[in-house]
């Protein structure tokens, strides 16, 4: 089966620039509103939607997407919420919908019936931030039965081995993190990021996303020069969480402009 995302990969690269993957938590500010967000990211330039269902533990985001998903999970967002809000946008734009979301509540729900369910209601598949392919043998096989993309993640300290794994195991792209770091390390995380895309290459890789902190449209540029796709959370939240649907829009399409490069 055809790969969704890979293939919205390779169509903004035959127009002759790099993917946009934009992020957003699902239930905020509340279910229908962030339906609504997520089809105007995709109206306003974004090739991959990114929908992250809100998680009691969010160890991995930063303060401005906590503080959304905390609201989210105030407001009463349950779970199988997810495939409600994926079916409603699924129905209103032609985008791949990746879930981002922490293992465990994959786990509870049953792994096969989240595949099932995820798949009838119209997304592309997986990020799994929390989970490493050797302990995802599940999920493994009931994304090769529902044709479902597998987004692992890789970091700048996973050895050779566990990076051959990830290049193995992903499809659609390979989500390239270079945490250890803040956001205002800019340079450090850029080369960090950099290395870490040379690498997957190294071991085949076809798609790499990167996403850093990734908040102007010049850091999307500097991002595309080396990678598939730019990946970007947090600034969207704060133009939602600010400015509403309209700011959400402003936003996007400048973030989106970062994806034409000056030379194409």
């Amino acid at each position: 089966m055809t790969s969704r995302v890979a293939a919205a990969i390779a169509a903004a690269k035959a127009e002759g620039r790099g993917a946009f993957v934009g992020y957003l938590p699902l239930g905020f500010p509340d279910l229908q509103a962030s339906i609504d967000a997520a089809v105007v990211l995709a109206e306003s330039g974004a090739d991959i939607l990114e929908l992250g269902p809100p998680y009691s533990d969010p160890v991995m985001d930063g303060t401005v997407i906590q503080e959304a998903t905390q609201h989210a999970l105030a407001g009463g967002f349950r779970l199988r919420d997810t495939f409600t809000a994926v079916r409603a946008i699924a129905e209103r734009v032609d985008v791949p919908i990746l879930v981002m979301t922490y293992w465990n509540p994959v786990l509870q729900y049953g792994v096969d019936r989240y595949a099932d369910d995820l798949l009838a209601a119209g997304g592309a598949g997986l990020i799994t931030p929390d989970i490493t392919p050797d302990a995802a043998s599940e999920w493994i096989s009931a994304s090769e039965r529902t044709g479902l993309d597998r987004v692992f993640l890789a970091a700048p300290t996973s050895t050779d081995e566990r990076l051959a794994m990830i290049v193995a195991n992903s499809t659609g792209f390979v989500y390239t993190v270079s945490t250890m770091g803040i956001t205002g390390e800019r340079a450090e995380l850029d080369a960090a990021a950099r290395t870490l895309v040379a690498r997957l290459r190294e071991h085949g890789a076809e798609h790499a996303c990167v996403g850093i902190g990734i908040s102007t449209a010049d850091q999307v540029t500097s991002v595309l020069e080396y990678a598939d796709g730019a990946i970007v959370g947090t600034a969207l939240v704060r133009a939602l969480r600010d400015g509403g649907l309209s700011g959400l829009a402003e936003t996007t399409r400048a973030l989106t402009a970062g994806t034409q490069s000056p030379a194409n």
